[in-house]
């Protein structure tokens, strides 16, 4: 049976203020539909993704910006951060983590600069949306085997 990821759902405050946050990163709109009482659904897909982000009023009983270590995959880590930096996002520098393997939480063992070895799977950069939810760019060259 197959099982594919389709909709992460953010906590926001603002409806509008997160709209026009990834709207501006250059996210397609799929939908934005009023309900009763106040009820708002908007559903974003950022570009090249078959998954979407789902939030809106009324969505979720979680805390604003308590989504963290959502990843958005790129091909080329420096020009994803120069997109985002001319688009206004706050984005961190690019790096690599010291052991290698995987970005600790927190930042925690960040090196700055790509990997050395351009290793796919390895460089990454970090930037928030105004709540705080945290997106985590990472660069993929080269599928392991098996992944599309």
């Amino acid at each position: 049976m197959d099982m594919k990821l389709e909709v992460v759902v953010l906590p926001v405050s603002d409806v509008d203020r997160a709209k026009a946050f990834y709207t501006r990163l250059g996210w397609r709109e799929d939908a934005d539909f009023p309900g009763k009482d106040g009820f708002r659904v908007i559903q974003l897909t950022p570009p090249g993704s078959k998954a979407s982000v789902i939030f809106g009023a009324k969505i979720s009983g979680a805390r604003p910006g308590s989504a963290q270590g959502l990843h958005l995959i790129v091909d080329d880590i420096e020009k994803a951060h120069a997109e985002l930096t001319g688009r206004g996002v706050e984005v961190s520098e690019v790096f690599h983590d010291a052991d290698g393997v995987f970005h600790h939480a927190n930042g925690e063992k960040d090196v700055a600069g790509p990997d050395p070895e351009r290793r796919s799977y390895s460089s990454f950069a970090r930037f928030s949306d105004p709540d705080g939810n945290e997106w985590v760019l990472q660069e993929i060259t080269s599928r392991l085997p098996g992944r599309e």
